[in-house]
């Protein structure tokens, strides 16, 4: 199995009011996912709690299959659509983390 950690940081530019409907569309869109994209067993994205030492707002916590799994979930077109409509438009800063489990 493949673990795929994704940190974002919003936009500074954003109010909390739009930085909090931000968080709630990227994580319903990215948990909806499961059942929708072949390998991908378990999706939790973390919005909530964030201590004052984070540096980063969204944390996506997902679980594959296997690598092929993971090259597949990168290019899904449902995948694709939540990225470029609720992530992409709103974040400044990515960082990512694969690994097998």
């Amino acid at each position: 199995m493949v673990k795929h950690v994704i940190l974002w940081k919003l936009n500074p530019e954003l109010s909390e009011e739009e930085k909090k409907a931000v968080k709630a569309g990227i994580k319903a869109g990215l948990e909806a996912l499961v059942g929708k994209v072949p390998g991908l067993i378990d999706v939790k994205v973390h919005i909530d709690g964030r201590l004052a030492s984070s540096n980063a707002d969204v944390m996506l916590d997902s679980t594959l299959e296997n690598e092929a799994a993971l090259k597949g979930y990168a290019v899904h077109p449902e995948h694709v659509a939540v990225a470029n409509g609720k992530v992409r438009p709103y974040t400044v800063q990515r960082s990512c983390l694969d690994f097998e489990i």
